[in-house]
């Protein structure tokens, strides 16, 4: 028996909410949940298309009703954890002082990486060979790279080069502590020393470059 891919019903279009429609989505919900637990438990790669199918009551075929392919499955669970990232950056209420926000968005993620380290592996590690995150499964990946470089941007870091380094940064913190305290906060800990650090060198960096300007202009006058 062939059986046809139907894609995730779009929440908003006409006629999503009718009961088929429910019930296929509630089906792939459980599916991306299942498929995360085998994950966590015979790693990314190791995942059995077979186990996943006989843990949600299908055979294995049926399972392309619900994705493409095995590709596919990790394109939704991609998807999902950058929602979930995204998600929780936005569910404290915004500081008012910007150094303290970059400070808190930065323990976010570092301590959102460690929580889950199979979920870490596929979000910001090449884990799966041949795998590449789709147009829509970037989209919430995106949305919290503009939340974090608008939030550089009101501590007065704004130039490409500089964001970059703060990325590189920050994900050397995380990487440290999924790899030596998963769980723990042994790294999550350094986030004021980094970002105030940061801070004070594009600030010197800033000042630097102003008094040179300066001078340049007192001598031509």
């Amino acid at each position: 028996m062939t059986h046809r891919f139907i894609p995730p019903h779009d929440e908003d279009a006409p006629g999503s909410l009718d009961r088929r429609g429910r019930r296929h989505l509630a089906k792939r919900s459980r599916i991306i949940e299942n498929a995360w637990a085998l994950a966590r438990r015979d790693g990314l790669a190791g995942i059995s298309l077979r186990d996943l199918a006989d843990s949600v009551d299908l055979r294995q075929p049926s399972l392309y009703a619900y994705f493409e392919s095995k590709l596919g499955l990790y394109d939704a669970m991609f998807e999902e954890g950058q929602r979930q990232l995204l998600a929780r950056s936005l569910a404290r209420e915004r500081l008012p002082d910007p150094r303290d926000e970059l400070v808190a968005i930065v323990e976010d993620l570092v301590r959102f990486s460690s929580e889950d380290t199979v979920r870490h592996q596929l979000l910001f590690q090449r884990t799966i060979p041949g795998f590449e995150p789709s147009e829509v499964a970037m989209e919430p990946a995106r949305e919290f790279v503009d939340l974090m470089t608008e939030r550089l941007r009101a501590a007065r870091i704004d130039g490409p080069g500089d964001v970059d380094l703060f990325s590189a940064i920050v994900s050397g913190l995380a990487h440290q502590q999924v790899a030596n305290d998963p769980g723990g906060d042994r790294w999550v800990r350094l986030a004021r020393r980094v970002v105030e650090a940061f801070v004070a060198d594009v600030d010197r960096r800033a000042d630097r470059s102003s008094k040179q300007r300066t001078t340049r202009r007192s001598l031509k006058t």
